[in-house]
């Protein structure tokens, strides 16, 4: 219908109503916690989210040489009509909108290897959804069906949770892992698991093989009767992601030696993310307490503790004999401020010094005419650079 989009949800509780209404139904887990699936289900936990996803034609990002994470390859929406309550989901709507959205991705329940279901962890839906999923994707498979929710991980995000879930799946397609589903020890007693061959994922697994791209379905049904479904694709040519080569520093600070610890073990299973890595140094308050750690495929591991202290810091610019080609071009391409402070500094002293830092001539670079400028230049750059990530210093040399 057009060129490019951007879809999401976005949920902001600025009041308490959905937890006083709920409260009142009796549909509010006492500990805050989505258990999807189990047999210790007992509410939904609410939560604030916001996801957003851009959506192009498979055909224009090819052409246009985008990244695709993902393909849609099929959807369905219907309503489930009466019920016998407005909260009570409809198991046979559940079914028609499932099988629908097969037939828009010209493909059979055999097809699909994950679904990343509803699952809010309460005691009427989760087995009444359980019991569509067998009846559709757990009839006449050669594997069972694995099925997860990231609800145990985030809560119900509400009009975000299938953004939600459509993220989750879209970056374990990419790291060929299905994540486990939290606090469910025992799978509900409510279902009927020998109806079909369906797996609740316990513990992380990695991505069945085949012949074929990984395929994942997210499941995403509205309080009364709105129900969503959508089959995912692997994007075309996609690689498992290049973390096994990868090694990322974790900052982690903390009030106490003790939280500190509890902080490091939370951290343990992390795989070598930067996404992960920026979060841990710029989503935390810096509290006194801090370690480094490592985070690579062989684990993770601490490298650094100690105690911050409220000092001046320095920077010093190095002089000659720092100097070496092509210093500075990753760092231009990738941070416009870095990019901005260097054409500035080059400016002022001699715009052909970028042809000297960025050719390959070496002697022209140590000629201390070029050396020296080009040094300065490029601290400057640094300088700029660091100072926009927020680090300041009280003096410079």
């Amino acid at each position: 219908e057009c060129s490019l989009a951007v879809a999401g949800g976005v949920t902001v509780m600025s009041t308490p109503t959905t937890f006083v209404e709920f409260s009142r139904q009796g549909g509010l887990a006492p500990d805050g916690r989505c258990k999807a699936f189990s047999d210790a289900a007992d509410g939904v936990g609410w939560a604030e989210g916001v996801g957003v996803l851009l959506l192009e034609r498979q055909s224009d990002a090819v052409a246009n040489g985008h990244r695709i994470l993902a393909v849609v390859r099929g959807s369905a929406v219907n309503q489930d009509g009466a019920s016998n309550g407005l909260t009570a989901p409809n198991g046979p709507s559940q079914q028609r909108v499932i099988r629908q959205a097969l037939a828009s991705a010209g493909l059979s329940a055999g097809d699909v290897d994950v679904v990343e279901a509803h699952g809010t962890g309460t005691t009427l839906g989760d087995p009444i959804e359980a019991q569509a999923l067998l009846a559709t994707y757990g009839q006449d498979r050669e594997r069972p069906l694995l099925l997860g929710s990231v609800k145990s991980n985030l809560g119900h995000t509400q009009a975000a949770a299938g953004v939600a879930g459509v993220i989750k799946s879209v970056l374990a397609m990419r790291h060929g892992i299905v994540p486990r589903t939290l606090h469910a020890d025992a799978p509900s007693s409510h279902v009927d698991w020998s109806a079909g061959a369906v797996e609740l994922v316990r513990e992380p697994v990695l991505w069945p093989d085949s012949d074929r791209p990984r395929r994942a379905a997210v499941s995403s049904f509205g309080l009364s009767g709105t129900n969503a479904h959508v089959i995912l694709e692997a994007g075309l040519g996609q690689e498992p992601g290049d973390d096994s080569e990868r090694t990322v520093p974790l900052v982690v600070t903390a009030r106490s030696e003790a939280a500190l610890d509890a902080r490091i073990r939370q951290l343990q299973p992390c795989e070598p993310s930067v996404h992960v890595g920026f979060t841990a140094a710029t989503g935390r308050a810096p509290f006194a307490r801090r370690a480094v750690l490592l985070a690579s495929a062989e684990g993770v591991t601490e490298v650094a503790r100690g105690v911050a202290a409220e000092a001046p810091t320095a920077f010093v610019f190095s002089g000659q004999g720092a100097q070496r080609l092509g210093m500075g071009r990753e760092l231009y391409d990738r941070f416009p401020v870095f990019a901005q402070a260097l054409d500035e500094t080059l400016t002022e002293l001699d715009p052909r010094l970028r042809d000297v830092i960025w050719g390959d001539d070496e002697t022209d670079l140590n000629r201390t005419e070029f050396t020296q400028p080009a040094l300065f230049a490029v601290e400057v750059a640094l300088y700029r650079l660091a100072e926009s990530l927020g680090v300041r210093p009280d003096f410079v040399a």
